[in-house]
């Protein structure tokens, strides 16, 4: 009698498997997310053991592999090699993630022009036809010999092609689009997801071949897909921006070749991305002159210092409960330096609105810039301007305190760099910091002697 197929119920966000169908995940929670698919059965053998096929592997001791550097190459892009961390390594495989209309085909179709220079690269597409692609070259100006372009969407003719055509370099977009025809679920399911991915990196290190796939995002901004396919790559990258603006961010959400703090800034337009080489200028563009709730931070992003003007705006209430919102900071942590701000900075702003924005789109996550809000909140309060040469830079405690953060050096040379005469910093680094050219530096114990310090 033959094995009747059975089914699963995954769910698409978190890779949980449950027997029945299921509203919510368990697992994760999420509603309507739990989807049906089927599972060829095992064949099995009742007292046999499985054939072994070749010989049987061996293990080796720690001691006798070798700890030789891994083999990178460059993008030609100086800010993508520093968030891969020096380069694209041989045999790795990344996932890119992004809103629609963000800019990842653009990003990697220009990577695919310097990289053919001197390597062979294999572009394979599942959204677009052969022209499509043309058409966005010549608009990108990327042309080469070397630029092997494959509109394919089965895994195996894929792979099949990598094999033939021996690429150094390969691009897959998107990953949603492929599928195996070993299985019975549709393109973008769970188990197509992970199959095809599961493929592409063995691909990947057996043959030395630097894999790159397109993932696209789900509603909640997460990459669509299993979780289970950012376990596989070897590296995450986000690529981030708002729609109203040019600039994007790319970011490292897990490398296993360098760090994930670095940050990538780009501007994009029709002609393509081009590098941010200087983000800090960039994102003081435009900040008004002698104007109350503005104050500069130094935040830092891995080894890179980066200014951001922080804005605030402290207004009467309009309805019979105020209203508190942050643009590029952590909503917590910002009813937090409110809180600190009212009981130990002396400002009544418990019965007012309270409006926080980061400009260029830049989202914070680091406390070193909890001093620069807590400032730019207390100069829109008391409608007071802080100096146009002034920057802050200190984590703020719930007593009142001012705390040290790391790189304190660095965010000091950047503002001094960008202009800046003037930065408060908390006391504890008394002694420790050297005051660059130029610079005067003002040492503050709590938030009180700060808010006297800016506002004076």
């Amino acid at each position: 009698m033959a094995n009747k197929q059975k089914s699963v119920y995954v769910c698409s966000s978190c890779g949980n498997e449950t027997p029945s169908w299921e509203g919510r995940c368990r697992a994760c929670g999420e509603w309507n997310t739990i989807g049906e698919f089927r599972v060829e059965p095992e064949v099995k053998t009742r007292g046999a053991a499985a054939p072994r096929r070749g010989a049987a592997p061996k293990a080796s001791g720690l001691g006798d592999i070798g700890s030789a550097e891994e083999s990178r190459f460059s993008t030609g892009m100086a800010e993508l090699d520093r968030v891969l961390g020096g380069g694209i390594v041989d045999g790795s495989l990344v996932l890119l993630g992004g809103a629609p209309g963000i800019g990842k085909s653009t990003l990697l179709l220009q990577i695919c022009g310097t990289v053919a220079k001197s390597r062979r690269v294999l572009y394979v597409s599942g959204e677009e036809s052969a022209r499509q692609l043309k058409l966005r070259a010549d608009r990108l100006a990327v042309a080469s010999d070397n630029i092997l372009v494959l509109t394919e969407t089965d895994v195996a003719e894929v792979l099949a092609a990598a094999d033939e055509e021996q690429p150094e370099l390969m691009i897959i977009d998107s990953i949603q689009t492929l599928y195996s025809a070993d299985s019975n679920s549709a393109p973008g399911s769970v188990s197509q997801v992970k199959d095809c991915a599961m493929r592409l990196m063995h691909l990947a290190k057996e043959r030395g071949i630097a894999v790159f796939l397109i993932g696209h995002i789900n509603k909640e901004g997460a990459i669509a897909g299993p979780i289970v396919l950012e376990h596989i790559v070897d590296c995450v990258l986000r690529f981030e921006g708002e729609r109203g603006s040019s600039f994007r961010i790319l970011r490292a959400q897990k490398n296993r070749f360098g760090s994930t703090n670095e940050l990538g800034v780009f501007d994009m337009s029709d002609k393509g991305i081009a590098e941010v080489p200087n983000p800090s200028e960039m994102m003081l563009s435009g900040r008004p002159v002698n104007t109350p709730g503005t104050c500069v931070a130094c935040v830092l992003e891995g080894t890179r210092p980066l200014l951001a003007e922080i804005q605030a705006l402290v207004s009467l209430t309009g309805a019979g409960q105020v209203r508190r919102n942050a643009n590029g900071l952590d909503f917590n942590r910002t009813l937090m330096l409110i809180a600190v701000l009212e009981k130990r900075g002396g400002a009544r702003i418990g019965g007012l609105d309270v409006y926080l924005n980061v400009i260029g789109g830049f989202e914070i996550e680091e406390p070193g810039a909890d001093l620069a809000a807590v400032l730019a909140i207390a100069s829109s309060y008391h409608d007071k301007p802080i100096g146009d040469d002034l920057a802050a830079i200190g984590e703020v405690g719930l007593t009142g305190e001012l705390r040290s953060v790391s790189g304190l050096d660095l965010r000091v040379s950047e503002a001094a760099r960008l202009g800046f005469r003037r930065c408060i910093v908390p006391s504890a680094a008394r002694g420790k910091l050297a005051a660059p050219r130029g610079v005067e530096l003002i040492f503050a114990a709590s938030v009180s002697e700060a808010v006297k310090a800016a506002l004076h």
